[in-house]
């Protein structure tokens, strides 16, 4: 038995054939609804800072929406955004204006408008790393009514115009970032970690603390929600951002929501992985909790994506020579072409998810989570985020296409209907050709590759009888961006 299946599969190999793999389709003549410009977003924005023409580069991507979390990280020395530097005192009245401090931010929201991208504006503060016990930011708040109040000051100074401030319609206001974190956000007094004089004591404290943190989490998420929802019941409130999809912890959340009477607008969550189908899933699963708890109208959002190769956290973080090279330099790199077609990948299958909002994490303009290195030069991740960002600009209608094993695919049409855009994102994939059924179109008008040795460079490409066949030239990660007249 086993021989007959080898000599099948030789069989095959000499014709050329490959019985794995389905056939790749893509057919323009099937709309299958709008292009969904927020799945394609960033976590990052123009600087404060002169640092060269950033603005211009970040408008090149197309970016939907910018939410503003670390923000005030890569705007070293201003007050921008985060809670205690809009209201530093504490102990002072929430509804006096004079207690606030806006111009900062102010100006910093403007530059990512005038940039193209609307708000989304994350509540509370960025990630500190200080240590176990030491924090400063991030602990858990003395008074959940007093920041509620200081949370609405703000909604109220960039929609309302309060305090000499604007009526921006920003829509979407998230209560907090990674509760679930440890040490680093949503903090207890005297640290996250478990105390005891042996690990089994030292594991039972951690549990414990961590459910007092998870509990005092909600009470705050909660109260937030109501305060905000009763002064602005035209905008969306949720959250919280967790660190990953953590389905337990989003349960308790939604039980102490459905317990108060009050429905979040929108969960949110992050992943920094290497699998697009597990981002897929997990809004599929998200779904599937949410109306379970009768909030089918509640928004899914993943507010923080990016690749993250087997090297995880640790090896990004390594000083060892040779994991340096893995995670900087290889294929398989952070910001290389592995990471390039798990953008493009992702980005495709995310338009016909059930996300609502996908926010890239990076875009930081130099450094791990830019788009290019101390010395600008840009990485393979500029390359696949503008080449996915000239279909946002210029597509409006989404068209039927498939995905199998390693490639997944994107086709859409332009606003004038004139042109076909289709792109082919091959993730890791070991073939050094992709064939892919076209219908619908005329002809080719150009292809543009983006892999290991080339950025998105011109090529020609064959499409014989609505066949269209691209030639990687190498094993691995590659992308294609084919346009057809329609």
């Amino acid at each position: 038995m086993c021989c007959r299946y080898m000599m099948l599969a030789l069989t095959m190999s000499v014709l050329g054939i490959n019985a794995l793999k389905a056939e790749i389709t893509a057919d323009f003549s099937k709309e299958i609804g709008p292009v969904r410009r927020a799945l394609h977003s960033s976590g990052y924005s123009p600087k404060i800072t002169s640092n060269g023409n950033i603005t211009e580069q970040i408008k090149s991507m197309n970016f939907d929406y910018v939410r503003t979390h670390d923000l005030a990280l890569i705007n070293p020395g201003e007050r921008v955004v985060d809670t205690h530097f809009i209201f530093p005192l504490m102990h002072l009245d929430a509804r006096d204006p004079k207690n606030y401090c806006f111009k900062p931010t102010d100006y910093l929201l403007k530059l990512s408008q005038d940039a193209g991208m609307k708000i989304f504006y994350r509540l509370g503060t960025s990630i500190e790393h200080s240590g176990p016990k030491i924090h400063f930011n991030t602990l858990i708040p003395d008074d959940f009514d007093k920041m509620a109040e200081v949370f609405a000051g703000t909604i109220r100074h960039y929609t309302r115009g309060w305090a000499d401030g604007f009526n921006w319609d920003i829509k979407y206001w998230e209560i907090w970032n990674e509760p679930d974190g440890f040490n680093n956000m949503w903090c207890l007094p005297d640290g996250d970690g478990g105390v005891g004089n042996t690990k089994e004591e030292r594991k039972a404290d951690r549990r414990r603390r961590d459910a007092k943190r998870l509990e005092l989490f909600a009470q705050f998420y909660v109260k937030c929600l109501k305060r905000l929802k009763s002064e602005f019941p035209d905008i969306k409130v949720g959250g919280p951002a967790l660190c990953s999809y953590k389905e337990s912890y989003f349960r308790t959340l939604l039980e102490a929501c459905k317990r108060e009477n009050v429905a979040p607008d929108f969960i949110s969550w992050h992943y920094y992985g290497d699998k697009p189908s597990v981002i897929i899933g997990n809004a599929d699963k998200a779904r599937r909790l949410c109306d379970s708890f009768g909030f089918k109208k509640c928004e899914l959002i993943i507010n923080e994506w990016h690749y993250l190769g087997d090297y995880s956290w640790k090896g990004l973080r390594s000083t060892d020579p040779a994991i340096l090279k893995k995670v900087w330099e290889s294929p398989a790199s952070h910001n290389g072409i592995d990471s390039s077609c798990f953008t493009l990948s992702t980005l495709a299958q995310m338009q016909t998810s059930k996300y609502d909002q996908a926010y890239f994490y990076g875009c930081r303009h130099t450094g791990s989570w830019g788009y290019m290195d101390e010395f600008r030069r840009y990485y393979k991740i500029w390359y696949a985020l503008n080449l996915f960002g000239s279909i946002m600009k210029d597509c409006t209608n989404l068209c039927a296409s498939t995905c199998e094993d390693t490639v997944s695919t994107l086709a859409a049409k332009s606003a004038d209907g004139k042109t076909g855009w289709l792109l082919v994102s091959d993730y890791r994939g070991k073939d050094e050709k992709v064939a892919v059924d076209v219908k619908g179109v005329r002809e080719v008008i150009s292809a543009t590759l983006l892999d290991y040795e080339r950025n998105n460079e011109s090529i020609n490409v064959s499409f014989v009888d609505g066949k269209l066949t691209l030639d990687k030239k190498l094993s691995g990660s590659a992308a294609f961006l084919v346009k057809f007249s329609l």
